[in-house]
């Protein structure tokens, strides 16, 4: 009988594998340093190595034996085999673990019962916040959920399937929000219609008191966060007083008048019947946009004083049962006479300190608390105009009620902006914690990743003039665009109220009124290569069935089938568009492997990860998220009939965070593995440590290049399934001397091609968007030159940015006496099969994500590719037919100055996310983790710094609580505790949009020819604050107008991006519905917002220059606000920024303005005051200028200047 489909070799099996894995490198060990790879001898000095517990009891014997070697030779070969067959008593202080030595905070045990245990407490947590929260609080929730859901109509199809399958989903634990997602199906939507007139009160509310809006804290507080804190619920007798209202009591009452922004109230238990408003906000849990929805005139109701400000009341109705009086939000009394308190404020707060720590990790004062709305930041005075207006007002002149300066709320004082009253410095908290002692970058210099091979060498140069040549086209062509606007008269009116005007003038004028006002207009080369009939996908007249039988796979389906079923780790090679991606996981499916389980395959893309399940699905038989499904971030589209799921790798990471044994797969597949990300190199380890512990599950790795030895050797040397492709023979074609401008010689050669090779399509692999517009563009006009005599070239661009349906226009074979030419980025290289290509021009160079350690910041870097990319650049040549491969570059170049195979990922970018998601798997010893090529010790020595500022790592390196909470959520560390800080500051409800918004990217567009009016709609969304809460506005905005798609258009604002963020918000909603994490808005409290966006990004903070510009606090590197900025004419003193943008200048984009005392309040592992007795590190770096005229030079004042 024929073993069941999984069945696989047990644990001996693997011992094996790993076992020749080893002798295998021994033996290349052996050939590499003295010339002999003898196998026998190999495995002779591998059992000598297996029981040698140092490396001079292996010296020893290896001279026993007539083997007389280098010591460092000994060394190596002693650690290789312990990597694999650790001696039985391996003591942890050997060579191995002396070289650990330097980076103790990377060497701790791992600890997976640690991780178990964070997880089962928050868990925990949970469940105890939800058994404890009154149901008043949970209705709220579910009210605030469905707000947005509910809009979610004219979503398409996609959407939908996503939706419904989205609440089945079981491995997660999200059996719940399924229940709760049909009660909000069937709620109504009562806030789709804007606020239709929150402004009608505004003069009777500065009459009957301001301090109403103060008082949100006490019913925007979750009610879940008090039970959490200890609190217990007491009913609350009404009061029977006859004297005045008391705070925090319930008293009956009857509506006097209703409006549509809240309702009076007359209290009828209190002598004089005084009255008091009831806002808006404060008459129920869900949202109400008119207050006739919920009261009427002379209804009695029961109210809670939350506000009481000299005659003037503030009451709450949504605090109260209206059926029995009792006051959901208790508060309770202190020891003797203490004032009231809240109960979620905890018992540190009893204790008279007025401060409690907060889940974030931030110390709540009282201000948060009780702060009333913050003032929106009026513009400063000078020192002269405030001494001016200070003299008038003294002298009665003036009344100082008419500044707008003027604090009517303090003590009069002219109102200064927050910070401006004194100069605050700021330096870096230079305290190691115990476990980085010695290692931060305080003791250790950090140098930034090599990513050239030759620094000096001609490509080395050539990248560098590149850049330059980049940023000086971008200064020219805003040097145009600017002499363009200053050249239209500013006064357009003055040719028609001039009864005489020049002639031709007032023509003139109304032309000139239209620019940026017309229409937008595609470039002229675009609209030559696409015309208007847009076509979506590659055509063919052959149904699926036969479509699937041409690919070369398909001849290998058995031998595919029985050698997955033979190994238990299996690497597949073949070229692009050999069917691996869609028909790997279908052959699979049919031979019974979803009996047991799923099938899984990453994919290091979004896009690829949700095209390839559709064309699955297709081909499958089903709808999208049935049988077939995809799970990318922010986006679930399975369900719990899904046997074949697609997903990005970065999911795949996360299910293993949830399930390290991923108890729900037979078969994990990872497709591209070539690409190298960060995430697919962590599932390298994670996965191959997987497959020991389950013997029944089966790995497959997947390449599209040549080089598959590595791949196998990393995975115990385990066998290569090879696709043979259809290649034909390529010509390579090298430069004599090196090109300077590679980006000019590329274009020579496509015309040269064109002019005399035979026919034949061209690929040219450039860096980025913005240098192949400016070469289509150049190739257009050259083209256009030469006349029509010349035969016609189709110039088609593709990078990642191009919509799909311009995209596809690639796959279209050129019509009959006339070429095409393809300019992409290296998205073309694998990901990307053209057919019909028998030249390919390669420059050489890619642009990779490159992160400095030191300074903080990724950023994108021109570099030379590698030897295995210029390989895979030249096999596109070779697919249809003969062709030639043109290298930009020296034979010299390509051996010397390029690396063997691309830098990967885990080496070059920041490592904080890693980091964090390895520890919340137990994983500490992160020296020791197997993988294939691991990162630089500084980079993770950064990334822990990082966290430890966070708050996510204590003082031993360990995860906290905190920290396994921000693992969590599918964001970076910085945003994940931005997040964790708005539940405790009160304004979760506005950082989940500003988070949904910066992750969607650029929302507003700006088409060139229409930039004047684009710019003049999105001023209209401009914030004081800054630009997240410029974001907030938008959404906002957007959400008042239904999530209307033609709102979009007026504004300029991308509707797909907008509704990418609404989708994102979901996500996110999600996962703080699962751990009870309250959901609260701040209102018009900017400050709360303000603070928790300094809580996650206090390491991005700059102060401005007294010179230009600001500096960065962390590096003191200069920095400008860009110029889309809502902050661009404002420049405040301190600013917040999201990332740091390279163009002409290092632009800082989504700024906030930020008060200096917040950071070393939020941030006291990363900031700390300078002492004032002394002088600051900032001023002692600065220099002194001297002053002096036009008319000699800077340093003729100095005595060895001057003649004698």
């Amino acid at each position: 009988m024929a073993p069941a489909a999984g069945e696989g070799p047990g644990d001996d099996g693997l011992r094996k594998l790993e076992y020749l894995s080893l002798v295998s490198k021994v033996c290349s060990e052996l050939e590499t340093h003295i010339g002999v790879g003898d196998k026998v001898l190999a495995e002779f000095i591998t059992e000598l190595g297996r029981d040698a517990p140092s490396v001079a009891d292996f010296d020893a014997k290896l001279k026993a034996n007539g083997a007389d070697l280098p010591d460092y030779f000994v060394r190596t070969l002693l650690t290789i085999i312990h990597a694999i067959l650790p001696p039985p008593s391996h003591n942890p202080s050997s060579a191995a673990s002396q070289s650990n030595s330097k980076y103790r905070a990377l060497s701790r045990p791992d600890d997976a019962d640690r991780a178990r245990e964070l997880r089962l407490e928050l868990e925990r947590d949970a469940n105890a916040t939800a058994a404890t929260t009154p149901a008043p609080s949970r209705d709220r929730s579910r009210d605030d959920r469905s707000r947005d859901r509910d809009h979610d109509r004219t979503r398409d199809e996609r959407g939908q399937d996503r939706n419904h399958d989205r609440g089945c989903e079981h491995d997660h634990g999200w059996d719940r929000d399924r229940d709760r997602g049909r009660d909000r199906d069937r709620e109504g939507d009562r806030d789709g219609n804007g606020r239709r007139a929150q402004d009608r009160l505004q003069q009777r509310d500065r009459d009957t008191g301001k301090a109403h809006g103060r008082s949100r804290r006490y019913v925007d507080e979750e009610e879940g966060q008090q039970e959490r804190a200890g609190g217990r619920k007491t009913e609350n007798t009404l009061t029977n007083s006859s004297g005045e209202p008391e705070l925090y009591q319930v008293y009956r009452g009857r509506v006097t008048r209703v409006m549509d922004t809240g309702c009076f109230v007359k209290l009828e238990d209190v002598r004089g019947g005084r009255e008091g408003l009831v806002h808006v906000s404060q008459m129920a849990s869900r949202r109400i946009t008119n207050a006739k929805e919920v009261v009427k005139r002379d209804q009695e109701v029961f109210v809670k004083v939350v506000s009481v400000k000299g005659d003037k009341l503030s009451l709450s109705l949504r605090d109260v049962d209206q059926d029995t009086g009792k006051d959901l939000l208790p508060m309770q009394r202190g020891v003797e006479d203490a004032p009231r308190t809240n109960p979620s404020v905890g018992s540190a707060a009893a204790a008279g300190s007025g401060r409690r720590l907060g889940l974030s990790g931030i110390v709540i004062t009282e201000e948060d608390e009780v702060a009333p709305i913050s003032r929106r930041p009026l513009k400063r005075m000078s020192s002269p105009e405030r001494w001016e207006a200070k003299q008038l007002i003294a002298s009665g002149v003036l009344d100082v009620r008419d500044y707008p300066q003027f604090d009517e709320d303090g003590d009069g004082m002219l109102y200064q902006e927050e910070g401006a009253e004194e100069e605050l410095e700021i330096e870096l908290n230079e305290d190691e914690p115990e476990f980085l002692q010695g290692q931060s970058r305080f003791s250790i210099d950090m140098s930034p990743v090599k990513i050239f091979k030759n620094p000096e060498g001609s490509l080395s140069r050539a990248a560098a003039l590149q850049t330059a040549l980049i940023k000086e086209r971008r200064e020219v062509r805003e040097q145009e665009q600017r002499a363009m606007l200053d050249s239209i008269p500013k006064d357009l009116n003055r040719p028609w109220e001039d009864p005489m005007p020049d002639t031709g003038e007032r023509h003139l004028a109304q032309e000139l009124r239209g620019v940026g006002l017309s229409a937008y207009d595609m470039p002229e080369w675009k609209k030559e290569a696409y015309g208007k009939a847009l076509t979506f996908g590659q055509r063919s007249k052959l149904s699926i069935q036969d479509q699937r039988q041409t690919l070369p796979i398909y001849k290998l389906k058995k031998e595919l089938i029985q050698a997955v079923h033979d190994n238990q780790v299996l690497v597949v090679i073949g070229e692009t568009g050999s069917g691996k991606t869609t028909q790997v996981t279908q052959y699979l499916a049919e031979a019974g492997y979803t009996t047991r389980g799923k099938i899984g395959c990453t994919q290091p893309r979004r896009v690829a990860a949700m095209s390839v399940a559709k064309r699955v699905a297709e081909e499958f038989g089903c709808r999208l998220g049935e049988e077939v499904g995809y799970a990318i971030r922010f986006e679930d589209c399975t369900g719990p009939e899904t046997v074949i799921k697609y997903m990005t790798d970065g999911m795949l990471l996360r299910e293993i965070l949830v399930d390290e044994n991923l108890s729900q797969y037979s078969v994990v597949m990872l497709d591209e593995a070539h690409e190298r990300t960060i995430h697919t190199d962590v599932l390298f380890g994670l996965l191959k440590q997987l497959v020991k512990r389950r013997p029944d599950m089966r790995l497959i790795v997947t390449s599209a290049t040549l080089d598959a030895e590595k791949f196998s050797g990393y995975f115990f040397n385990c066998n290569i399934f090879t696709i043979p492709g259809r290649t034909f023979p390529v010509e390579i074609l090298y430069t004599k001397q090196p090109e300077s401008d590679y980006l000019d010689a590329a274009l020579i050669t496509v015309l040269q091609i064109h002019l005399t090779e035979p026919e034949g399509d061209i690929l040219v692999f450039l860096t980025g968007q913005e240098e192949i517009d400016h070469a289509c563009q150049c190739l257009y006009e050259r083209m256009k030159g030469l006349g029509k005599d010349v035969p016609e070239l189709i110039i088609l661009p593709v990078y990642s940015a191009l919509p799909s349906e311009m995209q596809s226009k690639i796959f279209e074979p050129a019509p009959p006496g006339k070429r095409k030419v393809v300019v992409a980025t290296n998205i073309a290289e694998a990901s990307l099969t053209i057919d019909g290509i028998y030249y390919v021009i390669d420059p050489g160079f890619a642009k990779i994500n490159v992160y400095n350690s030191k300074q903080g910041l990724d950023s994108l870097v021109i570099t030379p590719i590698s030897q295995a990319s210029a390989k895979q650049r030249a096999g596109r040549a070779g697919r249809t037919g003969p062709g030639k491969c043109y290298r930009l570059y020296t034979e010299s170049a390509y051996r010397n100055e390029m690396s063997p195979t691309t830098i990967p990922e885990i080496q070059r970018i920041n490592l904080g996310s890693t980091v964090l998601n390895m520890k919340a798997m137990g994983i500490n010893d992160l020296l020791s983790f197997d993988f294939m090529d691991p990162p630089a010790p500084q980079a993770l020595i950064s990334a822990m710094e990082q966290l430890y500022s966070l708050g996510a790592l204590d003082e031993e390196g360990l995860l906290t609580k905190l920290g396994r909470k921000m693992a969590e959520f599918p964001l970076d560390p910085p945003l994940s505790k931005m997040l964790l800080a708005s539940v405790d500051l009160g304004c979760s409800d506005e950082i989940l949009t500003i988070i949904a918004m910066i992750q969607t990217g650029n929302i507003f567009y700006r088409p060139r020819e229409k930039q004047a009016q684009a710019d003049q709609k999105r001023a209209k969304f401009f914030q004081p604050e800054g630009d997240h809460l410029t974001l907030l506005a938008v959404y906002e905005a957007w959400k008042a107008k239904n999530f209307s798609g033609p709102w979009c258009f007026e504004n300029f604002v991308q509707s797909r991006s907008l509704r990418r963020a609404q989708d994102v918000r979901k996500q996110l909603l999600t996962i703080m519905d699962r751990y009870k994490l309250d959901v609260v808005a701040a209102g018009k409290n900017f400050m709360k917002i303000r603070k928790a966006i300094t809580a996650g990004f206090f390491f991005h903070a700059a102060r401005k220059d007294p010179q230009e510009g600001y500096r960065t606090l962390v590096e003191n590197q200069p920095v400008y606000i860009h110029p889309s900025s809502a902050l661009f004419q404002r420049q405040p003193d301190w600013v917040i920024y999201h990332e740091l943008v390279m163009t002409t200048k290092e632009y800082m984009r989504e700024v906030t303005v930020v008060d200096p005392k917040w950071l070393v309040e939020l941030a006291p592992r990363f900031y700390k005051g300078a002492d004032p007795t002394k002088m600051s590190k900032r001023k002692r770096q600065e220099r002194i200028e001297p002053l002096y005229d036009r008319y000699h030079e800077p340093n003729s004042w100095r005595l060895s200047k001057r003649r004698a």
